[in-house]
């Protein structure tokens, strides 16, 4: 158990992929906080963490809000001691092309998917700081690296994660601070199940790998940048998109 006994925190983690990194975390020796909008679904999570022997705290949590942010990490601190790993995964979608796109829609996915990030790295980054070590994970995608028509606020807040990634990473190197992103592709989760069958079937075959990813596709992504193996790796992005972008 590679990470037995490290402390992490999940945002986004009530279900999805989430979950499954929670989980995944947990399964090698992580205690897990579980921080997301959905109390009932962060519950859920943290029930099935402790189910492998692991501790894991809920917090219901607005990511977009600053002050919200650094009260839960100041109870998840309390409580634990410090944190090791971050994983910023919280993130919503609200598409459109861009002359039927609202300000709010744009605000909102800026407002989660980035500053949600940004709020949660500050928050925790000085304990981190102080100890000289730590882990920060983003959730990225794939549509931050080439973009698509109908999100372009989506596009816009992913690709900023990236580039958050790798400035945070030249900044925090010094402290022994290794952040990194990972860029899932197209993902079999609650938001792309609303996709029509017919745009799915044709997604599939521009995928080399001849399937979807699953959301423990991704967690193991983040496992391993979490784990000792990934120990001189910082500022990458890690795609799992089944060849997608070839």
């Amino acid at each position: 158990m590679f990470l037995k006994d490290k402390k992490a925190a999940v945002t986004g983690g009530g279900r999805g992929i989430g979950r499954a990194i929670s989980l995944a975390l947990a399964s090698e020796g992580a205690d897990v906080a579980i921080l997301d909008l959905d109390d009932a679904g962060a519950k859920e999570t943290a029930a099935l963490v402790e189910k492998t022997g692991r501790s894991a705290l809920a917090f219901p949590l607005d990511v977009s809000r600053f002050s919200e942010v650094e009260v839960k990490v100041n109870k998840i601190l309390d409580l634990w001691g410090g944190l090791d790993i971050v994983v910023n995964n919280a993130g919503i979608t609200r598409d459109a092309l861009l002359i039927r796109m609202s300000e709010k829609d744009w605000d909102q996915v800026l407002a989660v998917n980035l500053k949600g990030a940004f709020n949660l790295c500050r928050a925790a980054g000085r304990g981190m700081m102080k100890q000289r070590s730590g882990c920060v994970i983003n959730i990225a995608s794939i549509i931050g690296l080439m973009g698509n028509a109908g999100q372009i606020n989506y596009a816009a807040s992913k690709g900023g994660l990236i580039a958050l990634t790798k400035s945070l990473a030249k900044e925090t190197a010094a402290r022994g601070i290794r952040v990194n992103a990972v860029a899932p592709g197209f993902i079999s989760t609650e938001m792309t199940e609303k996709i029509p069958e017919k745009i799915r079937e044709e997604m599939i075959k521009a995928i080399p790998l001849g399937r979807m990813g699953t959301p423990e596709d991704v967690a193991a992504a983040v496992l391993f940048l979490a784990s000792p193996a990934a120990s001189y790796i910082t500022g990458q992005v890690l795609v799992v998109d089944g060849g997608m972008r070839i």
